[in-house]
């Protein structure tokens, strides 16, 4: 409890009050000690003598002004004194004590009108101006008032009311505000404290903004995490899957020639081949699971240099020519002579065209055609592998590249037959050179590969980039 961070921020914000109503009551008590209430009501009391003679000064027939002055300081026990234009003393209702001169301004800061005569006696006074010029003070001694009575009389009520209401408030307000923070800080630990769990549900953004950002990131977070842990079982139940087929066949047909089923040199030839078939088929995916794991890890570095991009696609058309010819499928590459350098990893970029074409040719009809083509739009490497097969539904078109995933039935071979993983290897090496890889359906039957490269990465060698 006490180490929570609620507990701490309450205590904080106490102690900011604390503080603060503490130099608040420090300020007041000094600035009732130099004017307390006594003085400001002897003030006062000055002010209203002083309007007191001036309103018998304005009266049709007004007694003498010292005769008035006289009476008015015996009455109200006040000392009454007239100073001339030139400051200089006119008349002194106390003329047998020491004399008060004229104040010739008040001090920074001072607002109490406070002077001393020649003995010191400090007097408190009050003092305008006349019609004709002259200037009428009235002045008091200052009357002795205790530490002791300013604390007990004045200071004591105002802070056992005021500052113990203030006190108790801020300490409500701090509290709030302690648990407007900490509380949604709080659900986020439990909910990191229970992950990873798939169960687990986005949280309320709530708090500072801050504290807000915060959530928005542990939901983006979380989800990307479930996502991750799905994509791993998937993959996991894939791999299963895909290694069970060949395995099941192997076990078979190998079981078939230990205990004598396939009696015949024809059946153990059959046999002999589909084991070397699946085996070669688990290889291949055992091949390609190594290259996602080297891509995902980053421990498969790009050896970039200049390739020539109109030799390599041409290489690629050569090297299916013969597969091309038994299906009765033509091979187009369309790639201008003047192309451009591109800086790339050539090994890697013919592994990602040859998967494009190979699965091109197994989409494509008897008489279609597979094209390549190339071409620099601003400071980019476009690579396009079109054929004009049956295209690929909208449905699909986003899961493309994703691990073990299955195409539409409809586009027989391929990835649809294969396990998956050719088209995942080729994004993962097109990213790792910095460019992007799309899959569309064409105006026309058939899908289109679109490649897009930097023609200068920002390095010359890198590695492959982390999921």
């Amino acid at each position: 409890m006490l180490s929570s961070l609620r507990f701490r921020l309450w205590l904080s914000y106490a102690l900011l009050i604390v503080t603060a109503l503490s130099v608040v009551t420090i300020v007041l008590f000094i600035s009732l000690f130099r004017n307390p209430i006594l003085y400001r009501q002897t003030t006062e009391r000055l002010r209203a003598v002083h309007v007191v003679l001036q309103e018998r000064l304005k009266e049709p027939n007004p007694p003498p002004f010292e005769n008035l002055a006289e009476r008015t300081a015996q009455t109200f026990k006040v000392r009454v004194i007239l100073f001339s234009r030139e400051h200089q003393i006119l008349l002194d209702t106390s003329p047998n004590k020491k004399a008060l001169s004229f104040p010739e301004g008040r001090r920074f800061l001072k607002n109490l009108p406070l002077m001393r005569d020649e003995d010191g006696t400090s007097w408190l006074y009050f003092i305008e101006k006349l019609p004709d010029g002259s200037f009428l003070m009235v002045a008091t001694p200052r009357p002795s008032i205790s530490i002791l009575n300013i604390f007990s009389d004045e200071f004591i009520p105002i802070i056992l009311i005021g500052g113990v209401i203030a006190l108790l408030l801020s300490l409500i307000l701090a509290y709030l505000i302690s648990g407007w923070i900490a509380t949604p800080l709080q659900k986020l630990v439990n909910a990191a404290g229970g992950m990873p769990s798939a169960q687990a549900t986005p949280l309320e953004a709530a708090g500072p903004r801050e504290v807000q950002e915060l959530t928005r990131a542990f939901n983006s977070m979380m989800m990307r995490m479930q996502a991750s842990q799905r994509s791993q079982r998937e993959f996991v139940a894939n791999v299963s899957h895909e290694m069970k087929t060949p395995l099941t066949s192997i076990q078979g047909f190998a079981q078939a020639l230990l205990d004598g089923t396939a009696d015949t040199k024809e059946a153990r030839e059959k046999a002999a081949q589909v084991i070397y078939n699946e085996a070669g088929r688990m290889h291949r995916m055992a091949l390609d699971l190594l290259d996602l794991a080297k891509l995902d890890a980053g421990t498969a570095d790009l050896k970039m240099a200049p390739v020539q991009l109109r030799g390599l696609l041409n290489s690629i058309a050569e090297k299916f020519a013969p597969q091309s010819q038994r299906a009765g499928v033509t091979i187009e590459v369309d790639v201008p002579e003047a192309l451009p350098p591109l800086i790339a990893d050539g090994d890697r970029l013919a592994q990602v065209f040859t998967n494009l074409v190979d699965n091109a040719l197994k989409f494509t009809p008897r008489g279609g055609v597979v094209t390549l083509q190339a071409f620099v739009n601003m400071d980019k490497m476009h690579i396009e592998v079109s054929d004009t097969g049956a295209g690929i539904p909208e449905e699909h078109l986003p899961h493309i590249f994703q691990r073990f995933y299955q195409a539409d039935p409809s586009r027989k071979g391929g990835e649809a037959h294969g396990a998956g993983l050719g088209l995942a290897i080729a994004h993962e090496i097109v990213a790792a050179h910095g460019g992007r890889i799309s899959v569309r359906n064409g105006a026309v039957p058939g899908a289109t590969m679109e490649v897009v490269l930097p023609l200068a990465p920002p390095t010359v060698t890198q590695p492959l980039r982390k999921k």
